[in-house]
């Protein structure tokens, strides 16, 4: 075995290919799913973009120490293999790790163009944050690497050792679900939508009994340069992105 530290994926005997420990990097995954959704939220809920351009430059750090020195040594693939260091490792092919995680780097890179070095707020930022999240859930969740799958598109050397032998199960030996299995699943998406309604169905119907009937907001004159500054943009409109809009840019 001989490893350095400028590399990516360890080289075990027996393994054809350098290596990854997949619970560390399902670990990390998490790890950064969580803070990703939480700057996001801040964003999109609060029109707080700063812990955006906080997670994304800790990101682009993180994922820059993986591809370009060794990803032992990056700090969310540290974390993450400290939580399941008592775990037996599940050792995946490292190459199509790094090509996906190469496609995180790209993000990464567009985000710290668009977010923090030039405070772009418009429906690209929501595109590429949306995407990130996907493949970070996927990945953490499903154990299912997407950049992975986009690998074997662009290379003539399939992907090796993917997590859960995925790579070289027959299809046949695949587990599947059947019909009963989906009514159950419908029935239940169903029957969780129709609590959904009734109960804020019943918050509205509260919020009316409760608000005063003759109350009324007196009406201030409103500056003509801040009318114009507050004018939704069409692409808002078009995404139904309106009242977020108005929220991120402080108009009422």
């Amino acid at each position: 075995m001989t490893n350095s530290i400028f590399q990516f994926g360890e080289k075990l005997p027996g393994y054809e290919v350098p290596v990854l420990n997949e619970r560390a990097v399902r670990a990390s995954a998490g790890i950064l799913f969580f803070f990703a959704i939480v700057s996001f939220m801040n964003a999109w809920l609060m029109g707080n973009f700063q812990p955006t351009r906080v997670f994304v430059v800790a990101f682009l750090v993180d994922f820059t120490i993986r591809i370009f020195i060794n990803p032992r040594y990056a700090p969310s693939l540290t974390v993450g293999q400290w939580f399941v260091r008592a775990q037996l490792p599940d050792y995946v092919g490292a190459p199509q790790k790094r090509f996906a995680w190469a496609i995180g780097f790209v993000l990464a890179l567009a985000m710290l163009y668009l977010v923090v070095l030039n405070n772009v707020i418009g429906p690209i930022n929501l595109m590429v944050c949306a995407l990130c999240l996907i493949l970070l859930f996927f990945e953490a969740a499903f154990g299912i690497c997407l950049g992975c799958k986009i690998f074997n598109q662009f290379n003539k050397e399939k992907a090796k050792l993917c997590p859960g032998a995925a790579c070289e199960m027959p299809a046949s030996q695949k587990s599947r679900t059947n019909l009963a299995q989906g009514l159950i699943v419908a029935g239940f998406a169903l029957g969780v939508g129709g609590i959904t309604q009734w109960i804020y169905s019943q918050g509205t119907q509260n919020s009316v009994q409760a608000a005063p009937d003759n109350t009324a907001t007196p009406l201030t004159p409103m500056d003509p340069a801040e009318i114009k500054r507050c004018q939704v943009p069409d692409f808002a409109k078009a995404m139904g992105h309106e009242e977020q809009w108005k929220l991120h840019n402080n108009c009422k």
